[in-house]
């Protein structure tokens, strides 16, 4: 397994076939990672009981961001829809300037070869105890990494998987 780097990461997004990430902006891409944005869809909980609500994320933005309380927990989304293809699996991290903000994630953001069709939800904790972390659609939150597989797994991620076709931010499906 290798890590695909920044002219590798580009034709796979690029290219004829199905592209790996969409929408594609070059500007977003590290030499070894790609960049991934907030999506202006939010899930937050509430005390009235233990199903996250969606929340109008959308009217925010740079200037006027919504405020991640002390503690606080959401579930986020990827302005980008992901297709990998069979020999490729991904690992989003959150990129660091955000973690030395206060900002957690929570750790779950593994891709199998075989995702496709989804925008990546995230696990979002602000950490601090005092003070809270703002964040806005469009956010350059974190960014994603790309293995190259040596072998192509028996079944991939398309068939088994049921976090296929997330057009928006997804709850616990069990």
């Amino acid at each position: 397994m290798t890590i695909l780097v920044d002219f590798e990461i580009h034709a796979l997004c690029n290219g004829e076939h199905q592209p790996m990430v969409a929408p594609f902006d070059v500007e977003l891409l590290n030499p070894a990672s790609l960049d991934i944005r907030l999506n202006d869809d939010l899930l937050i909980e509430t005390a009235e009981g233990p199903q996250m609500i969606p929340y109008p994320f959308g009217r925010h933005d740079v200037d006027n961001p919504y405020l991640l309380r002390p503690g606080q927990f959401v579930l986020a989304s990827s302005v980008e829809v992901f297709h990998l293809p069979d020999r490729i699996a991904a690992q989003f991290v959150l990129k660091s300037s955000r973690a030395r903000s206060g900002l957690e994630h929570l750790m779950a953001g593994y891709c199998d070869p075989g995702w496709s069709g989804s925008r990546l939800t995230m696990e979002l904790h602000n950490s601090r105890q005092l003070h809270p972390v703002p964040i806005w659609p469009g956010m350059k939150i974190g960014q994603m990494v790309f293995h190259h597989l040596d072998l192509s797994p028996l079944r991939s991620y398309l068939e088994t998987g049921r976090y296929n076709n997330q057009a928006h931010v997804q709850e616990s499906l069990g």
